[in-house]
């Protein structure tokens, strides 16, 4: 402590310590140093009133040693601001802006009515006025009219959200009328370069993911049929599960997370770079152009995706019966047409061409949404699939009420 107050090297330390032990006086006179450097206020009196004199060095360092903060604190007590009590600075040797915010915070976050100091002194104390942080505001007390009319914002939010959707409905009936009188001048191109990035690529991660699914259910499944002496029931149990709900909604999910994004951040990105606002100038229609391909590839390909899942499942809900239950994939293949009819494969590509569409079409109004700047535009692909999602899910709790007497 004694080499931090004054700041000397380490050999210079060495021989203070040796003097400080040989003689007595340099021992006083050492510690008559430490004192004066030492952070503090003198309170004098003044022809204008009382006034308080930091003295010392109000530094990080001097600061930071406890007894002399704890000295320091008492005295910032004993001197608390008041309209009679003035400030002099001008005989502090050392401020630095720890000092200098310790007696702003000190002052309250307001200038003393009297205060002597140097250029410098206020220049630093104006630069931590500045930096200052004051506390927040109260927040307001709660009241139920504000608590409606948060309600009514979001519900109009909705309300816009919707109508904006309803509007992308409309245009994508009146485009597909448009291909269908003029199939040449179509954009068969996009369509065709998004059913290959949509379809083609999400098939590896489809397969791997229901083929583990269906190892999962296999297994859990076992467990519960062995117990009853019903172990050949496991086929009808895959095969309904995995046909009609899971492998449709579970090719959905996977084609929302992967798809869906990436619709949002291609259009967002669009706005972010103005392309969007170029084809509109060159009177290039973007539901024509943009919603349309995107939505005609996904509701194509969704559906072969949907199945391709389901068979990836199939297989591995096959392979696990066989080892946990001793079911060859000949008997499972014999017994899964006899077990599933036909009308629940119908209702899964039914209901894989709607989702493929609903996924498209929401991608394409949060990518349109999107503002031209790149906090927006990871907003609008977080709602995207978080919408996306949760609409699936919807979508397939109506169409399992809807079509509940179907392939039963």
């Amino acid at each position: 402590r004694v080499c931090q107050a004054l700041h000397a090297a380490p050999l210079s330390c060495l021989t203070l310590s040796f003097t400080l032990i040989a003689r007595p006086a340099a021992r006083t006179a050492l510690t008559m140093t430490i004192d004066s450097v030492a952070p503090r206020i003198v309170r004098t009196d003044t022809p204008d009133g009382p006034c308080a004199q930091p003295q010392g060095r109000w530094g990080a360092a001097e600061l930071g040693t406890r007894a002399q903060w704890k000295l320091l604190r008492r005295q910032l007590q004993d001197n608390a601001p008041a309209a009679t009590l003035g400030w002099d600075l001008r005989s502090l040797q050392w401020l630095d802006h720890v000092g200098a915010q310790l007696l702003w915070n000190h002052w309250g976050h307001a200038w003393p009515a009297r205060l002597e100091l140097t250029d410098v002194q206020r220049t630093l104390l104006e630069r931590v006025a500045e930096l200052t942080i004051t506390n927040p505001p109260a927040p307001p007390p709660w009241r139920l009219f504000d608590e409606v009319d948060r309600l009514g914002v979001l519900v109009l939010h909705g309300l816009d959200h919707a109508r904006h959707m309803v509007q992308m409905v409309g245009q994508l009936v009146l485009d597909l009328l448009r291909l269908a009188r003029n199939p040449r001048r179509g954009p068969w191109r996009d369509v065709s370069g998004h059913l290959f990035r949509m379809g083609a690529t999400a098939l590896p991660i489809t397969a791997l993911v229901g083929f583990l699914i269906g190892v999962v259910l296999a297994y859990l499944m076992s467990l519960q049929l062995r117990q009853f002496g019903a172990e050949s029931f496991i086929v009808n149990i895959l095969g309904i599960s995995l046909i009609r709900e899971l492998g449709p909604m579970l090719a959905a999910i996977l084609v929302a997370g992967r798809s869906g994004s990436s619709i949002t951040a291609q259009i967002g990105v669009m706005r972010v770079t103005e392309e969007l606002d170029a084809m509109r100038v060159m009177g290039i229609p973007h539901g024509f152009r943009l919603v349309m391909p995107r939505t005609l590839a996904l509701a194509l390909a969704m559906p072969l995706i949907s199945v391709w899942t389901t068979l990836a499942a199939l297989a591995g809900g096959m392979l696990a019966a066989d080892i946990t239950l001793g079911i060859s994939p000949s008997y499972f293949v014999q017994a899964l047409p006899a077990a599933v009819k036909v009308g629940n494969l119908g209702l899964a590509v039914a209901k894989s061409v709607v989702f493929g569409g609903l996924i498209a079409l929401i991608g394409c109004h949060w990518g349109l949404r999107v503002k031209p700047n790149t906090q927006s535009l990871g907003e609008g692909t977080t709602a995207s699939v978080v919408t996306s999602i949760t609409m699936v899910i919807i979508v397939d709790a109506l169409f399992a009420v809807a079509f509940r007497n179907v392939g039963i």
